[in-house]
């Protein structure tokens, strides 16, 4: 099986991850700040996906 490398994707594709892992963080401390304030099980769910997309951004694992 071979490995995923985001380098062989189409251009379009790669320029879709790179716009993507730009605007999750943001997106994240956004949602955490709303998520201090106004706590809902949604809120929480979305945090936790966002996190996980940052997590996978940063450890390349996408």
């Amino acid at each position: 099986m071979s490995r995923f490398y985001r380098y062989r994707l189409p251009p379009w594709a790669r320029k879709c991850i790179f716009v993507a892992e730009t605007v999750v963080t943001p997106i994240m401390i956004f949602q955490l700040i709303r998520t201090l304030f106004i706590p809902t099980t949604i809120d929480i769910l979305i945090l936790a996906i966002l996190i996980g997309l940052v997590i996978a951004f940063y450890l390349q694992w996408i």
